[in-house]
């Protein structure tokens, strides 16, 4: 194992930042994985996960049973890790910028289709590595204007050219929930059912330029461009993990979803150790233009009507809002029949504040699918 720090806004005057990353096995051997865990700062289940990870990697590294590379990135956001406002944690958002941690990655599909030209052939795998070279080669063109994108160029940079990308979040409060391309939707259920997903939510491009698609978009949208002309596999499994609710800070749930995450790899062949049956998986991957967000019609108390992970019917009531002064109450109802997979933990609203989302099979908004 090998312990890389990266420095993040190294100005004499200002405060600087670090970021770690673990490197186990050999670079160019095998497959390559890349993990992160709490890109947003304050979802801090990801990185107890990345705790054990860590754990259990250095013990397969050197019992020599990593088969690939892995880079871990236990913590992959220090900027948003020293944010607080009035004594709480704030890490989705960059204090300087407004901007969502997770949002405008650097998208070098159209770079690319410049760069590649006259330059590929008819091998699938001879072009797959021109692709990360090239890739490689575009994100460390990238000039961060300031820390934050400083920080968003370093983990793209490791991460870009990996076969399998997992990045490790969680909601507000949930079950266990997955986003990932369209494409990539047969790949990624294995991990879905290893990890007891209660919905994945598939989209070509989500909107807003997150960390996953900047790993796993530049795949399809070059097979597209090229066509039968010049073959190029989908080279990424990017996989953006939600791991239940913010307070879901658990040794059991940590230690499980790790193991998951070991099984998973296990099974793409980057370490050696004995593959478990998979288990049947708690859904079938569901469109993100179906996922159906309920708002606070006014403001008032919040009372759940159904638990997460129940499935619903258009119509059903599942929650009120209650005015503890008028006394009016309003029954939320969807309109599409799925899963309640996630919801607001806070229990007084203001109108128009997020209340949940159910996942349904019918696709049936358009335009930037993911929240602020």
């Amino acid at each position: 194992m090998r312990q890389q720090t990266h420095p993040i806004a190294t100005e004499d005057n200002v405060a600087a930042y670090r970021l770690t990353s673990y490197h186990y096995g050999t670079p160019g051997r095998g497959r390559k994985v890349y993990v992160q865990a709490s890109l947003h700062a304050d979802e801090v289940p990801a990185m107890l996960v990345a705790h054990v990870l860590r754990r259990e990697l250095d013990r397969l590294d050197a019992e020599g049973k990593v088969t690939g590379e892995i880079i871990l990135v236990p913590a992959a956001n220090p900027i948003g890790l020293s944010q607080v406002i009035h004594g709480s944690p704030f890490g989705r958002f960059d204090l300087a910028t407004g901007t969502n941690f997770n949002r405008s990655y650097r998208h070098v599909a159209d770079a690319l289709k410049t760069s590649l030209q006259d330059k590929l052939g008819r091998d699938p795998a001879a072009n797959a590595a021109l692709v990360r070279e090239h890739a490689r080669r575009e994100v460390a063109a990238w000039l961060p204007k300031n820390a934050t994108e400083e920080l968003k160029k370093t983990l793209l940079g490791l991460a870009i050219d990996a076969d399998i990308m997992l990045d490790l979040h969680c909601d507000n409060e949930a079950v266990l929930h997955m986003y990932t391309g369209t494409p990539l939707a047969e790949r990624a259920m294995p991990l879905a059912a290893l990890m007891g997903a209660h919905a994945v939510l598939l989209a070509t491009e989500s909107g807003g330029e997150p960390f996953d698609e900047a790993c796993s978009r530049v795949w399809w949208e070059l097979g597209k461009h090229f066509g039968d002309r010049f073959p190029i596999p989908l080279g990424c499994v990017g996989v953006t993990v939600e791991l239940r609710g913010e307070n879901d800070v658990r040794y059991d749930l940590a230690e499980r979803d790790a193991h998951a995450v070991l099984q998973y790899l296990a099974r793409e062949g980057v370490v050696d150790v004995p593959v478990e049956p998979l288990p049947s998986p708690l859904c079938e991957p569901t469109p993100l233009e179906g996922v159906e967000p309920l708002h606070a019609p006014h403001a008032g108390v919040l009372v759940f009507l159904k638990k997460l992970g129940d499935q619903v019917r258009a119509g059903d009531a599942v929650a009120d809002i209650v005015d503890p002064v008028s006394g009016r109450t309003t029954t939320l109802r969807p309109t599409q029949s799925g899963v309640l997979f996630a919801s607001t933990a806070h229990r007084h609203l203001l109108r128009g504040m997020h209340v949940c989302k159910i996942a349904s099979a019918t696709a049936w908004r358009s335009g930037s699918l993911l929240g602020a």
